[in-house]
């Protein structure tokens, strides 16, 4: 896995390393070991996926505040997302920084 920070604290880009033979490939999305060596989490307590008819959906904003912060894991199986992260947190350093990325399978 790549691990690849963010303009935004604790945002990061983490590419899958992909290892490719006769059959097809093999790629692990999830490493608790190497999550935990960038301090990013090691366990999940939700795992969701969304599926969308139509091209240009907008699925939603997530934000919580303590107690109900969660981490969040996005990723695309098919296609492409254009996915923007935006902070909020009054006390982050990057507070009202916005990124965008487009994820793709």
């Amino acid at each position: 896995m790549q691990f690849h920070p963010l303009e935004i604290s604790g945002a990061w880009i983490v590419d899958p390393h992909s290892i490719e033979d006769e059959r097809g490939s093999f790629a692990r999305n999830f490493c608790a070991q190497e999550f935990a060596d960038h301090g990013l989490t090691r366990s999940f307590v939700q795992h969701s996926r969304s599926w969308n008819r139509v091209a240009g959906c907008v699925r939603g904003m997530h934000f919580q505040r303590q107690p109900h912060v969660e981490a969040k894991l996005v990723s695309c199986i098919a296609g492409a997302i254009f996915d923007v992260c935006l902070d909020l947190r009054p006390d982050s350093p990057t507070f009202l920084t916005w990124k965008a990325v487009e994820l793709s399978a």
